[in-house]
């Protein structure tokens, strides 16, 4: 599947050990919640020059993101109390996909996944002493018992089960209504990624599958997922919902899919793979 992943931050490259202090000439993604401003105009972007009146208590908790070309990128977090720098306006990530580049929405989300890291890790987990960033990697380091806080990678699989010219399909308890998707859930402690394929398909609509095939993967900051995608096959088993994560479960052809996942994610971009090499007379 040739898949772009439009959550991979590829423009950014890391500079280790990152400065002790906010660059003045660093370019910032201003960060409130769970979404960034875009300064609005003939071209909106997320990048902002620093402001000359930028609070102190902002410059010391920008957060490292890497570099752009030779320009520094920071994001920082604009506490909700606090005015919005003049000329912003406030999107959630997903709103952002039809307004600025591609490359822009990935660093977006990167930037709203760093700023969630580091307010969940302010302090140690283990002594409950203030935690300091380790400037030599994108870590905080415990300065009492010296242990190392990473940022979270929650892994997840997805899956598309075909059988003849059919795909399964599930609807999930708290999807927009009429809205299908695939099944997906989060790899478990000691599981392998392809156990954790057949533990969801099984779990969730009660069949067994195989010739499980890996296609692609994609970043996904919602908060910090790793989308694992791959195709499998049906085997056995009645289709039967679990009733507890999905509401219901069912067999659809190309002619007659349901309401779709919108196309920013790789959900979809699996459903048109397949879609497509369907109607191609392809193998998909």
């Amino acid at each position: 599947m040739d898949h772009k992943a439009r959550f991979a931050a590829r423009s950014l490259h890391k500079h280790y050990p990152e400065p002790e202090r906010l660059p003045v000439d660093a370019s910032l993604v201003f960060v409130r919640g769970e979404g960034v401003c875009v300064r609005r105009g003939s071209t909106p972007t997320i990048y902002n020059a620093q402001p000359p009146d930028l609070p102190e208590c902002l410059q010391k908790s920008a957060q490292y993101l890497g570099h752009r070309g030779s320009t520094p990128c920071y994001a920082v977090e604009v506490p909700g109390d606090q005015p919005l720098p003049e000329g912003l306006a406030y999107f959630g990530v997903r709103e952002l996909a039809a307004l600025i580049p591609d490359e822009e929405l990935a660093v977006a989300g990167l930037a709203v996944q760093i700023i969630d890291y580091d307010r969940n890790t302010r302090f140690c987990g283990r002594c409950g002493t203030p935690t300091k960033p380790a400037r030599i990697e994108r870590a905080k380091v415990c300065p009492s018992c010296h242990r190392a806080i990473y940022p979270r990678l929650s892994p997840a699989i997805i899956v598309l089960v075909r059988k003849n010219d059919s795909i399964l399909m599930v609807r999930g308890v708290r999807a927009p209504p009429g809205r299908y998707s695939l099944v997906a859930g989060f790899v478990e402690p000691g599981e392998t990624i392809e156990d954790a394929v057949h533990r969801e398909v099984r779990e969730e609509t009660g069949i067994s599958i195989k010739n499980l095939r890996y296609l692609a993967s994609e970043p996904w900051p919602f908060p910090d997922s790793l989308m694992l995608a791959f195709v499998a096959d049906y085997e056995s088993g009645e289709v039967t919902p679990d009733g507890v994560e999905i509401e219901s479960a069912a067999w659809f052809d190309r002619d007659h899919l349901p309401d779709l996942p919108p196309r920013l994610s790789i959900t979809r971009a699996l459903i048109d793979d397949w879609a497509g090499s369907v109607s191609r007379g392809q193998e998909p």
